[in-house]
């Protein structure tokens, strides 16, 4: 049976190891606190599943524990920052909150990284704005994991987008890959031993499936929306790469098998100010109310906003403990 971990003992956890690995206290908790809530939040893919995988990449000096990211230059409300390999989710946290001080004074806020590690959960950050009353846009290139549309072989990557609304009762937040379902979806598919909801990826026969581990070995993802996602895929990375000046999806090809040197780029737009705390709180809640009235297609699958399914979650794992695989909590306990 999968056992279910306290979040105060998977933080601890989580710092014990970054300690042990010679990271400093106060960036080792907020790595810890930042992995630990997005476990709680049900997104284990990039939360305690992915832990090991940050091990690994310490231990073949891709993450420099204890570097910080340093401003570069800027003009107006943007600016570019260099991340120095520092542990990714640390470094984006930095940068989210440089882009909400830029938007307290200017009503918006950009901040481009250039040398980042992989951020684990983007969408993280988009609710670090939201916290703030800020609307958080974000988005990172990747390795080469993904084809563009009509090809075989993978030349750009799935960059995962994230846009944030802030509210009340529990932000908007949609967090999507450019891939119908991401590596860390896909790997924790493969542990579970289920399949995909829908088609993500073709196998070794060129046929589409919904079995994770035969798309993984293949790199042949699905981009969203077919030529949409792939689209979108190239710009984005395009975007990250000219606002960081660092390395694009097909420079960070070039670095061999494992993902570093990465670019990233974080908004924030005050909208609180903007549009007022109560103008905000109606058009927000206005909206969603319209979308979950639909009529259902299926009487037993409610209609639901984006983020939605995060608030139930977070309540359940910190009622019941976060639901870890004994395999990857026995790595993690052993580290």
């Amino acid at each position: 049976m999968m056992p279910h971990v306290r979040s105060d003992d998977l933080m601890a956890e989580f710092k014990r190891v970054l300690m042990e690995k010679g990271c400093e206290e106060d960036i080792a908790d907020v790595s810890a606190r930042l992995m630990t809530e997005s476990s709680l939040d049900g997104v284990y893919s990039h939360g305690v599943n992915r832990f090991p995988r940050v091990v690994e990449y310490i231990d073949k000096g891709y993450i420099h524990l204890n570097t910080r990211p340093t401003k570069i230059d800027g003009i107006g409300a943007f600016e570019r920052w260099d991340a120095h390999l520092g542990l990714g989710n640390v470094t984006a946290k930095i940068a989210m909150d440089r882009a909400i001080e830029l938007a307290r004074e200017n009503g918006i806020g950009c901040v481009a990284l250039r040398n980042a590690n992989h951020w684990l959960r983007g969408g993280a950050y988009g609710l670090q704005a939201a916290d703030a009353g800020c609307i958080g846009i974000c988005w990172t290139n990747t390795q080469p994991n993904m084809p563009a549309w009509g090809a075989k072989d993978r030349r750009i990557g799935n960059n995962p987008f994230i846009v944030a609304i802030p509210r009340k009762d529990g932000h908007v937040v949609v967090d999507a890959a450019m891939s119908q379902f991401s590596y860390g979806h896909m790997e924790s598919a493969g542990l579970r031993g289920v399949a995909l909801e829908v088609p993500g990826g073709y196998d070794e026969e060129g046929h589409l499936s919904t079995d994770p581990n035969a798309i993984t070995r293949t790199w042949r993802v699905l981009p969203i929306g077919f030529w949409k996602g792939s689209a979108l895929s190239i710009v984005l990375d395009l975007a990250a790469t000219v606002l960081a000046g660092g390395r694009s999806t097909y420079r960070v090809g070039h670095l061999g098998s494992d993902e570093y040197e990465l670019c990233q780029v974080l908004i924030a737009i005050d909208a609180e100010n903007i549009a007022g705390a109560e103008f905000l709180g109606t058009a927000v809640e206005e909206v969603l109310l319209y979308v979950k009235e639909s009529e259902r297609a299926d009487q037993e699958q409610s209609v639901r906003f984006p983020g939605e399914k995060r608030i139930s979650t977070r309540r359940r794992n910190l009622e019941h403990g976060i639901p870890v695989d004994d395999v990857v909590w026995g790595k993690i306990t052993s580290l």
